[in-house]
Parts: C-alpha cells; sequence; structure tokens
C-alpha cells in the first residue's frame, strides 16, 4: 500500500504543470465537447411564456445533444411543440396550446461527437405561482393603550416566496420605528400600542417577483383605548369584537414576542445568508443588541436591519457558528434570547472544478476534483457519461478516490470525464476532457498589439499560446540579448510578462516565443510608458462674497501623446447649465457668485489611460442681514433691555453686534455707539443718561463687514435730574505773573441732564486758611482770577449745575498763578579738566523761592576764546548745553585741545532764564596733534627728492618735531624696508638723497607734541630717470608732438597745493594737498556757528552742479572718488536756512594727477630709450639715401627702364608679397599711368587693366609737373620702396621722410 502511494506522489509531481494551467484548445483542432452554457439547476419559469431550456456545448467535430427528462429520454421528435435549436441542445417548448406545468421535472443535456460525451448538470423546471389570499372575514380589534400587539399576514405559499410589506389604503407605506417593526415572516409587530395606531386600513402586501404580481390582504381595523373608553364602549362591540387585553397599562419590562422559548436554535447553509430576529415588547419600548457569545461578529459581513431587531449575516463560513444573543432592555429591566446557529454546507469545490487536460502522446497527466462540504460529500468518477468502474480498461488511466492519474498516453485515448460530488444538501457536476494531440506551437494573440501603460503602474504583455506538448515560454527586448526574468519582469503561467513599476526605459519591442519539440512561434508586441497626469495645482477652498467672482485653478501636467479632457463637478454631479460658469483649460471662473452657486467643485483630468481629481469648496457669503424685531423690556429711570432676532449670517459667523443709539432731544439725526456684545448674544442691558430722547438700532459684524443697521426701536425718554457728574481736566496756571487761569472740559449736552447748565468756579490760596472764593459761570470753560500774588499755589474746584440742583461735591485740584522771570543766577560755579577735549561743570541749585515759576532746568553757555599757542583772540560763536531737571552739574563734551574756554551758567523756568552767573574761565591741556596739512614733493631727481608740508591746523599744543617715514614700493605693491627721520618742529621741508633712481617711494609724515604723536598724512613719489631723458622729453612734448609719452615716465605734479584767499572773513588758509585717497581740503574757519560744506565741481563745467559733502566739527575734509588727470573747482560755505545768498569761500582750482604705475616698465629704463633712439637715426640715414638714389636717373617711363635691365632676375613688383611680377607681351605697346601723358592730357582706364595704381591702396598717384609718376612703388602698400625707380623733378620731401619714420616708430 505504501508503495503504491509513492507512485501516486511521484505520478502527481511528474504533471504538475497540467495541472496549474488549463489550455483552451482551437477550434480548428479535434477535441472532445465542452458544454459552454446550460440553464441553472433550479429553473423556475413563466407559464405565461415559451419554455427555453439552455443547453450551448462547443467541440470538434460539432457536438450533437440529446436530453433526459426525470432519468428517461426525452424524444422531442415525437412532441409537435418542442424543437431544438440548429447547432445547439437548447430545448424551445411552445406552451401556447399547452400548460406549462405538463413540462415539469428533471432535465439533463447530454454533448457527444467522436472524441467523448459531456453532461449538464440536472435542470429542475418549475413553473412559477403567485396564488391569491384566501377570502376570510377579519373582524377589528380593540386594544388598551400600551399593550403589544401582532397583527399577522400569512401569505400565501408561492414560487419562489413573495416579498411582503404593509401599507395603506393609499399605497404608502406604513411608518416603522423601533416601536412598531415588521418580522421576517411578514407580521407587523407592536412592542405596544398608542392611540396613534388606530386605523383602519392596516393591510399587508405580497409581490411576487417572478411574475411582477402583488396580491394583498384584507385591511385590518384596529382601535386603541384607554381603560375607561373600554368600558363606555365594550357592549357596543362585545358581539363582533375580540378584546386582546383587560390588564392595565403600567410600564413594565421587557419579554420576547419572537422567538419563543428561552433559546432556539437556526441551521444556515456555508454560503447562503443568515438572518436572527429577536422582537420584545415591553414599556417603554425595549432597546435591542446583539453578541455572539463565543467570539466577536464579523463586522464586515454583518448588518442591523429594522431598528436592530434583525441580525444579517452574508456569505456565512463555518465560523459563524456558535451560539448569539440578543437583548432586550428598557428602564425597569433586560430580558436576553440564545440562538444557536449550525453552519452545514453543500459541496464546493477546494481547488477549483476539474481543468480540462491536454496531452502529447506518451506524455502523463491527472485530473483532480478536490471539493468538500458538510457532512463530507460522495465523490463518482464518468467517463463520457458512464460510470468509470462500467467503462472499458485502460492501463494508462488509474483512480485514486479525487484524482485520475494518467500515464503514457497514447492517441485514441481523448474523452470526457465526470466529476460528481454530492451530499444531502446538494450536488456538483462537472466535465472535464483528456485530449491527446501533437501540436507545434502557435501564439493566439494578436500581432504587433501595442500596449501603454501608465510610468509606475504595472505592465502585462500577452502572449497566449497553444500547443501539445505544452510549449515553454520566453521573452525577449529589442535585440534578444538575454530573456526576460527576475525583477522587475515576472512571466506568469498563462505566458503573460508582468513588469513591475514600468519606467521609460522600458519602451520598445517585446518578442514572445513559444516553443516545444515540434517547433517554434513566435510574436511581437509594443510598450509604451507614458507620463502620469497629475494635477500640479489643485483648486483651494474658497471664501466669496455674494455678486463677486470665484476662480479654481486646475493645472495639469500629462504625458504630450495622450489627449487630455477636462471635466468638472458639483457636488459630484454634472455643472448646472449656466453661462455665468466658464470653464477654461485649466479653470473654473463662476461669476456673480450667488448663494446656489456654495457647494463642492471637483476637478477631473481623463486620459485614456489614467486620471486624477482635485476637490475644493466653495462657501459662499455675504454681508449679514440685519437684525430685526427690536423690542424695549425693563424699562427703569437709567436703563433698559433691548433684544432683537438675528439676520442671516449668510455662511459667515456673526462677530458682535454693535448697538448705535441717536438722542432726538439733543443731536437729532446723529448715531453714536453705545455699546457691543458677543455674536452669541440677542440682548443687551443699556446704561441711560437722564434727559435724553433715545432711540436705539443694532448692526451685525461678521468676517465679510458690517450688515445694514436695524429698524429703529420706539423712542425711550428719560427724565431730566442734577448732573450726575463734574466737568473733568479741571487745571490752574498763569498766563500773566499776577493772574490765576482756571481751566476744565465743559459737559456735553447729554451729560448735564437737564436745562441750565451753569458752573461754581471755585478757589483759594493753598495752605492758607480761608473761606473759598466762587463765582457762576455759564457757557464757558476757563475763568481768569486776576491781581493773585506770582507762582502762588491755589485749590481749585469746578461744579455742575442745572435747573433741577447741583452735581455732587468736586474733586480739589491745584494749580499756580503766573510765573515771572528767575531773580537769581547759580552759585559756587566751578569747572573740572578731565582731559584735552572734555570737562565738567558744577554749580548750586537757586533756591526755589528765586526761581519764581515752575524749574524747567539750568542752561551752559560756553565758547572757545582762542587757542594757547596763539596771542590774538579768536572768538567763537557761544555753545549751549541744556541740563533739564534739578540738575547740578554736567559736562562739556567736544573741546579743542590747548585752548582757553568761559562759561556761564543760567537758570530757566516756564517764563524764561534768569540772570548768568559769573564767567568762570579754564584752559584745556595739549593734546596730541593732527595731521600736517599738506606734504608735497616739490623737486624730483634721479636720486633725491625734496618735500615740503605746512603745521598741522590743529596743533593742539607746542609742536616739538616731525617724524618722517618712508619706504620703496616695487612693481607688486610690495613695501620695501622701512626708514624712519626725526625732524625738528621748526622745519618744513626736507631733501632726502641717496634715493634709487627711478623708484617709487611711500612717505608718511605726522607731527608731535609733549602729549604725543597725531595722524600721518601719506603721499607717493618717483625719483625720475636721469636729466638728459628727462630734458629731451620736455623738449619732445614743446615741439607740439601729438603722441602721449607712456604714463611711467610721466613726472609727479610739481605743484599739488593750492592756495585761494578768502572771499569773507570767516575762511582763511583755505588750501588743498593730494592724499591717498582723495584731495585733502583744509581750512580755518572765525565765524558764528552754522553748517560748513565743502563742494566740488570739475572745471570749465558750465551749469553742472556743486557736489556737497557736509563737514561740521572738523577743519579739514578728504574729497573722494575724484578722476585721474581732471581738475576741479573747490570751495567752503557756511550756511544756515536763513542765509541768502550763501556765504562762501573763494573757489580753490585742483588739479587731479593721474595715476602712475607702480611696476618699473622697460619703457622707462634709460638703456632701452637710448638703444630706440639709435635704430630710429640709423633708419632715417637709409630713407634719406634711398630718396636720394630714387632721384638720380632721368624721367623715363617705367617700362623703358624695365627694358633697360638684361638681369633676367628683375620683375615688376607686386603688391600682395612685396615681389617682382612679370609683364605679358600683349602689354608692351600699352602705355603705364607713370609715363608722360598723351598730347590730351587723359589717360584712358581701359587702355590698361594694369596700371601701377591697382597696385596702392588709393586710387590716385601724385605726378610731377611732366606728368612722371612720383611714388609709383611706394606709398600704402607697406612695400620697400624700389632704389632704381624713374627719377622725381623734386627733391626728396623732410616732411615725408619724418612720416615714414613716425609711421616706423
Amino acid at each position: 500500500m505504501m508503495e503504491e502511494r509513492r507512485t501516486v506522489t511521484a505520478l502527481l509531481l511528474l504533471v504538475l504543470g497540467h495541472l496549474t494551467t488549463a489550455l483552451e484548445v482551437p477550434l480548428d483542432l479535434s477535441q472532445p465537447p465542452t458544454i459552454t452554457h446550460q440553464s441553472p439547476k433550479d429553473y423556475i419559469i413563466d407559464p405565461r411564456e415559451n419554455i427555453i431550456i439552455h443547453c450551448e456545448a462547443k467541440g470538434k467535430p460539432h457536438p450533437s445533444f440529446s436530453w433526459t427528462r426525470d432519468g428517461t429520454h426525452f424524444d422531442i421528435d415525437q412532441l409537435p411543440n418542442v424543437h431544438m435549436k440548429q447547432r445547439s441542445g437548447t430545448l424551445v417548448v411552445d406552451i401556447s396550446n399547452e400548460k406549462a406545468e405538463h413540462y415539469e421535472g428533471t432535465y439533463q443535456c447530454t454533448a457527444r461527437n467522436d472524441h467523448g460525451t459531456a453532461l449538464s448538470h440536472n435542470m429542475v423546471v418549475r413553473q412559477s405561482r403567485s396564488p391569491l389570499w384566501s377570502k376570510e372575514k377579519i373582524k377589528p380589534i380593540v386594544v388598551q393603550e400600551g399593550v403589544p400587539l401582532v397583527l399577522p399576514c400569512r401569505p400565501p405559499a408561492g414560487l419562489p416566496p413573495p416579498i411582503i410589506f404593509w401599507m395603506d389604503n393609499n399605497f404608502q407605506r406604513l411608518p416603522q420605528s423601533r416601536r412598531v417593526s415588521q418580522s421576517l415572516n411578514g407580521d407587523l409587530y407592536f412592542s405596544n400600542v398608542l392611540r396613534a395606531d388606530s386605523r383602519n386600513d392596516y393591510i399587508c402586501y405580497a409581490r411576487f417577483p417572478h411574475t411582477q404580481t402583488i396580491q394583498q390582504k384584507q385591511p385590518i381595523t384596529v382601535k386603541v383605548l384607554n381603560l375607561d373608553a373600554i368600558n363606555d364602549t365594550v357592549a357596543a362591540f362585545y358581539n363582533d369584537t375580540d378584546l386582546f387585553s383587560e390588564e392595565p397599562t403600567d410600564e413594565r419590562r421587557p419579554t420576547f414576542l419572537t422567538p419563543s422559548g428561552p433559546s432556539n436554535s437556526k441551521m444556515v447553509l456555508r454560503g447562503q445568508v443568515l438572518e436572527m430576529e429577536c422582537i420584545a415588547e415591553g414599556l417603554p419600548t425595549p432597546e435591542i443588541s446583539w453578541t455572539k457569545v463565543s467570539g466577536e461578529l464579523p463586522a464586515e459581513r454583518t448588518t442591523l436591519l429594522h431598528y436592530q431587531k434583525t441580525l444579517r449575516i452574508v456569505n456565512v463560513s463555518e465560523a459563524d457558528a456558535g451560539e448569539y444573543r440578543c437583548l432586550a432592555r428598557n428602564d425597569l429591566g433586560s430580558v436576553h434570547q440564545i440562538i444557536h446557529v449550525s453552519v452545514k454546507a453543500a459541496p464546493y469545490w477546494i481547488s477549483g472544478s476539474p481543468k480540462n487536460l491536454i496531452l502529447a502522446p506518451g506524455e502523463n497527466g491527472a485530473l483532480t476534483c478536490r471539493a468538500s462540504g458538510t457532512p463530507k460529500p460522495a465523490i463518482n468518477w464518468a467517463m463520457n457519461g458512464v460510470p468509470i468502474e462500467n467503462s472499458p480498461n485502460d492501463l494508462s488511466r488509474r483512480v485514486d478516490d479525487d484524482t485520475i492519474i494518467f500515464t503514457n498516453v497514447q492517441t485514441g485515448s481523448s474523452a470526457v470525464y465526470q466529476c460528481n460530488v454530492s451530499n444531502e444538501y446538494g450536488y456538483l457536476l462537472s466535465n472535464a476532457f483528456v485530449n491527446v494531440l501533437s501540436e507545434p506551437p502557435r501564439v493566439l494573440t494578436p500581432a504587433h498589439q501595442v500596449y501603454q501603460v501608465i510610468k509606475n503602474h504595472q505592465a502585462l504583455l500577452d502572449c497566449s499560446s497553444f500547443g501539445s506538448p505544452i510549449p515553454e515560454i520566453t521573452w525577449f527586448k529589442d535585440s534578444r540579448a538575454s530573456t526576460l526574468d527576475g525583477d522587475p519582469y515576472k512571466i506568469h503561467d498563462n505566458g503573460t510578462l508582468e513588469i513591475h513599476g514600468s519606467q521609460t526605459r522600458h519602451n520598445g519591442k517585446y518578442t514572445c516565443v513559444s516553443k516545444n519539440m515540434l517547433g517554434i512561434s513566435e510574436n511581437h508586441v509594443y510598450l509604451e510608458v507614458k507620463e502620469p497626469t497629475r494635477i500640479l495645482k489643485q483648486p483651494e477652498y474658497k471664501v466669496v462674497q455674494r455678486g463677486r467672482a470665484a476662480v479654481f485653478e486646475c493645472k495639469v501636467k500629462h504625458d504630450p501623446t495622450l489627449i487630455p479632457t477636462m471635466t468638472w463637478l458639483k457636488d459630484d454631479d454634472e455643472l448646472p447649465d449656466d453661462e455665468r460658469l466658464v470653464v477654461d483649460s485649466d479653470s473654473l471662473t463662476i461669476t456673480d457668485v450667488t448663494d446656489s452657486d456654495a457647494g463642492v467643485y471637483t476637478c477631473i483630468m481623463n486620459t485614456t489611460l489614467d486620471h486624477d481629481t482635485a476637490s475644493a469648496e466653495l462657501t459662499v457669503v455675504e454681508l449679514p442681514d440685519p437684525p430685526t424685531d427690536l423690542e424695549l423690556t425693563e424699562q427703569k429711570k437709567r436703563s433698559v433691555q433691548l433684544t432683537w432676532t438675528p439676520g442671516d449670517e449668510h455662511n459667515s459667523p456673526i462677530e458682535k453686534f454693535i448697538i448705535q443709539f441717536e438722542d432726538s432731544l439733543h443731536h437729532k439725526g446723529h448715531w453714536h455707539n453705545l455699546t457691543e456684545v458677543s455674536g452669541m448674544k440677542t440682548t443687551a442691558h443699556l446704561k441711560l443718561s437722564p434727559f435724553a430722547h433715545y432711540t436705539f438700532r443694532v448692526l451685525a459684524l461678521n468676517g465679510v463687514g458690517l450688515s445694514r443697521p436695524s429698524p429703529p426701536s420706539r423712542m425711550y425718554k428719560t427724565e431730566p435730574t442734577a448732573p450726575d457728574e463734574n466737568p473733568a481736566d479741571v487745571h490752574g496756571f498763569g498766563t500773566e505773573h499776577d493772574n490765576l487761569v482756571i481751566s476744565w472740559k465743559p459737559l456735553t449736552a447729554i451729560q448735564s441732564n437737564g436745562h441750565g447748565l451753569h458752573y461754581r468756579v471755585m478757589w483759594r490760596l493753598k495752605g492758607v486758611e480761608s473761606d473759598w472764593t466762587a463765582v457762576t459761570v455759564r457757557n464757558t470753560s476757563k475763568f481768569v482770577v486776576s491781581g493773585t500774588p506770582t507762582f502762588a499755589m491755589y485749590e481749585l474746584k469746578v461744579q455742575a449745575l442745572n435747573d433741577h440742583g447741583a452735581g455732587p461735591e468736586p474733586a480739589v485740584a491745584h494749580g499756580y498763578s503766573g510765573e515771572d522771570l528767575p531773580l537769581a543766577a547759580p552759585d559756587n560755579v566751578h569747572v573740572q579738566v578731565i582731559s584735552s577735549t572734555q570737562a565738567a561743570v558744577h554749580w548750586d541749585a537757586v533756591p526755589a523761592k528765586l526761581l519764581r515759576g515752575h524749574l524747567k532746568g539750568y542752561k551752559v553757555y560756553y565758547w572757545k576764546e582762542r587757542s594757547l599757542h596763539k596771542h590774538n583772540h579768536h572768538h567763537e560763536e557761544k555753545q549751549i548745553l541744556t541740563f533739564s531737571g534739578n540738575h547740578t552739574h554736567g559736562k562739556l563734551p567736544g573741546l579743542h585741545p590747548f585752548s582757553l574756554y568761559s562759561c556761564h551758567i543760567r537758570v530757566f523756568n516756564g517764563k524764561g532764564e534768569g540772570p548768568p552767573s559769573p564767567i568762570q574761565q579754564f584752559e584745556t591741556p595739549e593734546g596730541v596733534p593732527g595731521a600736517p596739512s599738506s606734504l608735497v614733493i616739490t623737486d624730483s631727481n634721479v636720486d633725491s627728492l625734496t618735500l615740503e608740508w605746512n603745521p598741522p591746523h590743529d596743533r593742539n599744543g607746542h609742536i616739538t618735531g616731525y617724524t618722517l617715514k618712508y619706504q620703496p614700493v616695487n612693481n607688486t605693491n610690495a613695501l620695501g624696508p622701512l626708514e624712519e627721520l626725526a625732524l625738528p618742529s621748526n622745519e618744513t621741508s626736507v631733501v632726502l638723497v641717496n634715493l634709487k633712481y627711478s623708484t617709487r617711494y611711500k612717505f608718511y609724515l605726522n607731527a608731535k607734541t609733549k602729549i604725543g604723536a597725531g595722524p600721518s598724512i601719506s603721499q607717493e613719489a618717483v625719483t625720475i630717470m636721469d636729466e638728459a631723458l628727462l630734458s629731451q622729453l620736455d623738449l619732445h612734448l614743446g615741439t607740439g608732438n601729438t603722441q602721449t609719452p607712456h604714463p611711467n615716465a610721466q613726472p609727479y605734479p610739481r605743484h599739488p597745493t593750492h592756495r585761494a584767499p578768502p572771499v569773507s572773513e570767516d575762511f582763511g588758509n583755505v588750501s588743498s594737498a593730494i592724499a591717498d585717497d582723495g584731495v585733502q581740503i583744509s581750512w580755518e574757519y572765525t565765524g558764528p556757528e552754522k553748517d560748513i560744506y565743502v563742494e566740488y565741481k570739475m572745471k570749465d563745467s558750465e551749469g553742472e552742479e556743486w557736489h556737497k559733502e557736509l563737514v561740521n566739527g572738523s577743519d579739514n575734509f578728504v574729497v573722494k572718488g575724484l578722476k585721474a588727470g581732471v581738475s576741479y573747482l573747490v570751495r567752503l560755505v557756511a550756511s544756515d536756512q536763513s542765509d541768502l545768498p550763501l556765504q562762501h569761500s573763494r573757489e580753490l582750482l585742483v588739479s587731479v594727477p593721474a595715476v602712475a604705475s607702480r611696476q618699473v616698465d622697460i619703457a622707462t629704463q634709460g638703456w632701452f630709450i637710448g638703444l630706440m633712439c639709435a635704430i630710429a637715426l640709423l633708419i632715417l640715414i637709409l630713407l634719406i639715401i634711398c630718396f636720394i638714389q630714387r632721384n638720380k636717373g632721368g624721367k623715363y617711363p617705367v617700362k623703358e627702364k624695365e627694358d633697360a635691365h638684361t638681369d633676367p632676375e628683375f620683375q615688376p613688383m607686386k603688391e600682395e608679397d612685396c615681389t617682382f611680377g612679370e609683364y605679358s607681351d600683349n602689354e608692351d605697346h600699352k602705355p603705364l599711368k607713370g609715363s608722360r601723358t598723351p598730347s590730351n592730357g587723359t589717360v584712358k582706364r581701359e587702355d590698361s587693366d594694369d596700371s601701377l595704381v591697382d597696385y596702392g591702396e588709393g586710387g590716385d598717384g601724385q605726378f610731377n609737373e611732366d606728368g612722371s609718376f612720383i611714388g609709383q612703388y611706394s606709398g600704402k602698400s607697406g612695400c620697400r620702396d624700389n632704389p632704381e625707380g624713374p627719377e622725381s623733378s623734386e627733391a626728396p620731401s623732410p616732411v615725408n621722410a619724418m612720416n615714414s619714420l613716425n609711421s616706423f616708430v
């Protein structure tokens, strides 16, 4: 037995390929029959129509058909009203003269051909039935209110069963609820009845779906009464009424109406629908809930119907078996019911029905009929409709329970095998043929098919093929370099090539090759990978005010080879047909938006392969509607409550309400804001003033804006009374030294609280026990008290009064009478010098009694008398420092070192300044000096330079000497060693010797006092080459030569310092000096304090505006950004806003030198210049000799000179390469332009095509007096002149010689 099992297992492994694929045999090949279409097993027919029982099959040759009915042969030839369709097994029964019920029964179809027989399943044919309700007299039902009730339906049995529903006489469904519902059997259940349930048209309907007919039960009358009504009417209904209940209608706990008993059981078949119900009565109405005792309810397959009274589970499986618990609960208790569910199963396939088997001769295979069921089904095999045990014996076939194994099959073994699987709940019948064929492969997929797929999506390329033995499928791409296998490629069993995540690189031609031992077949298909369609800019949520426009953008990117289609939807439906909705290529515009336009708009971009969608919502908003229904309640003397009804907020929540009022008594027509409340409120408690005629209105504010005002409320008047408040902002001050002005903010009309508003003004001296002085005034906001002492404190009060009385007691305010100038100056003023530029000043405060006003502060006046190194007085305008408040010291900044200063101090109040303190003088110590005012190079030699400078403008002490530092600078701007030279203070020039010739030096000069050295001024200069060459260059420049010498050869400017006498006496010692980064302008200014500017512009620039630089607080300034080699006009300007015209110095002419290169150019070297001069002189001599030789001969034509030469090497000159060409013989008689002209004085162009003019750049030659040509072979051609040329009657021109020299150089 074990050996037999091993053999079966081995054979199963051998035929695994046949089990995993089902091949379709092309219809042009021989094959057993296959049932392709048949009527269902349970076939219900309509008795009003002909009976059609389907049976279709295919095969080669085409099969023939026969039928059995109830297990016996059905001879259609004997029945004239029954026929079979051509080339089909379908039966058609004409029942026009017959009853359909005569043809009820179990039918089976058989299809045969030479290779086997196939059977259909059994088809049980029954006609549908929709019987009428049996007539019955239904008595009215009278019940007490609150009791349960069941209205039975009990429809007639039909085929198929009818659908039950309850309606009234108007064909309207009766309303159902948790209290009233229909059960699964069609009865109508009331958990408890109400008086409203009374009616006479409870009608049960049964609809038979197959015949589409509806049957109606007789109406049922229900009358619900309370207990008193039953006692009054029971006698009238006693003879013909069933009284269902006489129990009281008190509240009660639930009990089940269905199912009955503590537990129930239910059986359901696998794959069908399980429905269980629990209906309970009780008062109040119970609630039903479901649970599974032994597990969880399958959420995806479970539905609760009929207000949770019915539990429905679809596609039942064995896991759904178990106990289910339904619970009914109300306020008085609960009750539950257990339902035991068992699941049985009619037979079902485990791995599908048996598949057709195509084998080549000698191959092995197997048919498997694997099924299951509960209870376990029996499996029976048949071959060509005959039980397999009764079939001819075949050594290549072996039956092993649910499998038939074939080994070494041979031609002629083809047959159809039937597998019948059955148990008590049903059966399965399946046909599967074994076809023994020898066929080379063929590809069934159409050739050259183009597949298109979106990038990153799966691509499936079909390769459906057939062959026996089963062919092997391989795929290639483009060049067939290798088979396609492995990621991202996958070849399925049916030959389909799957490409996971297609990319652009997968585009191209694919070849499918189908191959078996009998041959090979191939097919070509093409794959195009397209870019996905993507919405790049999605429509966005819009909040749009009504009447405006909304624009939804939907910008899309798609594959250019695909044709896109844009579609817009509104709320998942088509856009309304409205001209206000404009669809463009990438947007949707809605103009003049209305409320109906609100919704969700969806943009859909479709192509033939994919699509993309995006949605956005449009919310239409508008100003809120004005509130309405304003009412005044809780009316009091000083308050009232206002209520209103909000208007429509138009999709934008109301943020707040604004309450406004109009006082028609005081400000008729003027509305004022009174208060605001939250948008959630509709009432406001308003505080009111007396003596006013109020009218109120309300405005609503949302995100769009303010609504229109509501209609005004009715007028509400308040009674007059005495003022509630006194004037605010009471102040006292003086405008003169002997008065007191009392001012206040007057009350408004609505604050007056009544007619006759006036004020009581009261005052008295502070600190003096005296009575208040009072006056009464009207229509004013101030009162002046005269004859007061100077700057005395007063107590002040202002009280409001009207015709109804006085206001509350006013608060006391304080004020001062008028101020006068202070009487005293600060005492004990002394100055402490902190540094050369800063000093501290101290003083004693002025006593308060001498201030005669509010202390505002102290002013320190200080000025520079003179510099200590000069004896002339130099008075400067006073400077003022103000120290607010009660200060007694301060610092004086920005002082000049080594100077004499004076100062005094004044106290000031609101009236003005007091007398000055005695003048204090102090001296500032020495400081470091400023930079020398100028540094210039006045003499430049081969190895020496002369430097001159001016002392600093700001000496800031006694100059003790100067320090000069200098160093060479090479052509890479690198600095050489630094030399330092100490100079005495009385020197203003120095000669530096033993310097390197033609070398650039940089100089730094600073002055020093005993305090230290000040900043330096710098300058650069170049030593010249030698005196002889310098003289030559000066002579060359003076002869009018227009050529500019090399910039490196330019000597440095020898007069960079310019002085201009001042136009105004305020400016002195105005000078300029060349600095590192510009031109330094220096000056001395002795005028009053003003803004000082340096102004400059280019010389000879008419109409150009002056450039202005502010230079306050300094006596020198470097003007930057000037152009090299350009002269400028510079002046200093002192200005304030009142000066017209401007006060300025005399204009100073400043020449900015051209920048000298720091590189030592070879052109500046003496040896190079000398060499160039020698070469030029030699060339000049050679050219003079050339001209002399050229003019020594007679005046001969050029042609004659050529003939005179016997040297065969001599040739006429050519322009292109300065060689001599050959004249042709046919030109011997043509005169040259260089020869004597004819007697008529003309030379014709056509007489010579080879004139010498053609060899020069110009078209005109120069002729002497006798017509001979002077410059035949010279001129602009650039070639050397022929020394043997014709003589000229004129001497050689020295000008031409010089020009030749110049052009050479």
